[in-house]
């Protein structure tokens, strides 16, 4: 597994204007759990911003480097940023020990353009896109990639499917869709129902001529 090392300082301030107060210097707060404590440290923005996007969603060991020569192992759990200025708001990590095995969810990307798209124009569907595993932390995979290139309509890749290196433990269900392949299914729009129009009967009007010359003539005395 890749590891990355990034300088870290221990923080003092706490609260909303503290953490101001470190942005307008540069600095991003974060926190670094560990067996259910939480220590406050600040990063350089820049530095964990380059880590951030450098990474693109991938499990990556980073190596916390202090001041004072302490040293912390460490996975990135999750981060904050403005929606508005896309700048970095707060990050969390969790520090692990080469010894311990750990759970922790690795991203599952694939590759290749499935026969059954391609050739049959099928739908691809994605329903799982990451999955839960335990090993030690220098075992974990950036990313799990599937070939998904030769599937057909009507086949799936699932959980079972995956193979993973010897000491990574599957935990989530095996049963589970991973990727599979449907047909597509043209939509016919409905066809309105016209009701039936009933011509109305034609009633004949007689005019005068007509009616006096079909009237019987009457005879005189």
């Amino acid at each position: 597994m890749e590891r990355i090392s990034i300088q870290a300082e221990k923080r003092e301030g706490q609260g909303k204007g503290a953490a101001r107060s470190l942005r307008r210097d540069g600095k991003v707060p974060a926190t670094l759990y560990r067996a259910g404590k939480a220590q406050s440290i600040q990063l350089s923005r820049k530095e964990l911003s380059k880590f951030i996007n450098s990474v693109a969603g991938e499990q990556v060991m980073v190596d916390l480097q202090f001041a004072d020569g302490d040293k912390k192992l460490a996975l990135l759990k999750s981060f904050q940023v403005d929606p508005i200025r896309s700048e970095l708001l707060h990050t969390d990590f969790f520090e692990v020990s080469l010894t311990e095995v750990i759970k922790i969810t690795v991203h599952v990307a694939t590759h290749g353009e499935p026969v059954g798209v391609k050739r049959d124009a099928g739908i691809l569907q994605h329903p799982l896109r990451e999955i839960l595993i335990e090993c030690l932390p220098d075992r974990i995979p950036g990313k799990i990639d599937i070939d998904i290139s030769k599937l057909e309509i009507g086949q799936a890749i699932h959980v079972s499917d995956l193979k993973l290196e010897e000491g990574i433990k599957i935990l989530t269900d095996l049963h589970e869709v991973i990727v599979n392949i449907v047909e597509s299914v043209e939509e016919v729009a409905p066809v309105a129902e016209v009701a039936p129009v009933v011509a109305e009967p034609e009633i004949a009007k007689k005019g005068k001529k007509e009616e006096a010359a079909a009237a019987p003539e009457k005879k005189g005395k």
